[in-house]
């Protein structure tokens, strides 16, 4: 028998109208909340306020996709100046909210960015502190933020990222309310989607799997698969964004503990220099992945083939490419402005880094 572990501390409360339990899961507790601009339109602000109170200490609504550490030093300089004594966060959005509000619940012994940017750059812990709770509420079913203790922090000025992660950035609890989800473009529902997707796709063929996280990961990929191209097609059907919230939490769930891997890793360029949104990002890639995957471990290539309910590796590829190209999703590197040659480079390059090295083939 193998050795493995399992290990995800965030409590979860996955209901219609879900929102409400917020007052519950907060207890009394003062809050600031964490969300994009158009929280207010939605109404989803004043929902909070009205059922917060004086509890609200403040509101941050002007997160934008991809939080960039420059708009993000101001921001934790004066929330840790005006609101250290407010105790938790509660982060309404998709990922990028939830991420923000990951760097700002951890407190640094001076109170400023620059020292939580230190130790990013260090890959070092800051000690142990008042640090905030958080409180993750996801309007998009697909970056599992909610579930994990990870944050991608962007520095376009210096073209490259950071991967914030520390014991205390796990959220204590995630609300999953699919009604939250139901005002999603089909352009926001189709990224989120598909990050989802590759979260499960790379939780199999990841070096760190482990039975329960394969468990998720498979279930996951294959209601995506089923879920994804009808809800495109249906965005205003409550039980089709239900299956995209909780197919995206278990893949959220299953990488939480394997981490992400090759086509993650893949993204990261892409996003940066090319801009294409992250969900697309690293999912354009997945068939090209899949092919350097299959092959490699048996246990993988069975639950790939399931999945795509395919008898060759072949099958299983083509099956993946139709199903991104039923959804308008170009698999060429080309037509994200990467050539053959580059493309060689930055496979490499890729292979290399933190989340490329989780990927099977690199220890085949």
């Amino acid at each position: 028998m193998n050795v493995w572990t399992f290990h995800n501390p965030v409590s979860i409360h996955a209901a219609p109208d879900g929102l409400a339990h917020l007052p519950h899961i907060l207890n009394g507790r003062e809050c600031l909340l964490v969300t994009f601009p158009e929280a207010h339109a939605l109404g989803l602000v004043k929902r909070v306020k009205s059922m917060l109170g004086t509890q609200l200490r403040g509101i941050i609504d002007d997160v934008q996709p991809n939080p960039d550490v420059r708009w993000l030093a101001p921001l934790y300089d004066r929330v840790h100046s005006q609101f250290a004594d407010v105790p938790c966060l509660v982060a309404l959005g998709g990922g990028s909210a939830i991420d923000t509000a990951k760097a700002l619940m951890c407190v640094t012994p001076s109170g400023t960015f620059d020292a939580l940017l230190d130790v990013l750059e260090a890959g070092a812990l800051l000690p142990p502190g008042q640090h905030k709770a958080l409180i993750a509420v996801p309007t998009t079913a697909g970056t599992g933020s909610e579930v994990t203790p990870w944050a991608t922090l962007w520095d376009a000025a210096q073209a490259r990222k950071h991967s914030l992660h520390q014991p205390w950035t796990w959220p204590e609890a995630a609300i999953i309310d699919a009604g939250l989800m139901l005002s999603l473009p089909a352009s926001t529902t189709l990224a989120s989607g598909l990050d989802a997707l590759s979260h499960a796709l790379e939780s199999i063929w990841n070096v760190h799997r482990n039975p329960v996280s394969m468990a998720l990961a498979c279930s996951a990929a294959r209601r995506i698969v089923q879920v994804l191209p009808t809800l495109m097609q249906n965005l205003d059907c409550s039980e089709l964004r239900t299956e995209m919230a909780e197919a995206a939490l278990m893949a959220g769930l299953a990488f939480s503990n394997t981490k992400t891997a090759l086509a993650h890793s893949l993204s990261y360029e892409i996003t940066l220099h090319q801009g294409i949104t992250h969900g697309i990002a690293c999912s354009f890639s997945l068939p090209l992945v899949m092919e350097m995957a299959l092959g490699v471990d048996a246990q993988v290539d069975r639950a790939l083939l399931g999945i795509f309910d395919a008898t060759t590796h072949e099958l299983a590829i083509s099956r993946l490419r139709q199903f991104l190209h039923g959804l308008g999703v170009a698999t060429d590197p080309a037509d994200y402005g990467v050539n053959p040659q580059d493309w060689c480079q930055l496979v490499r390059r890729a292979s290399e880094g933190p989340r490329g090295r989780n990927f099977i083939r690199a220890y085949a």
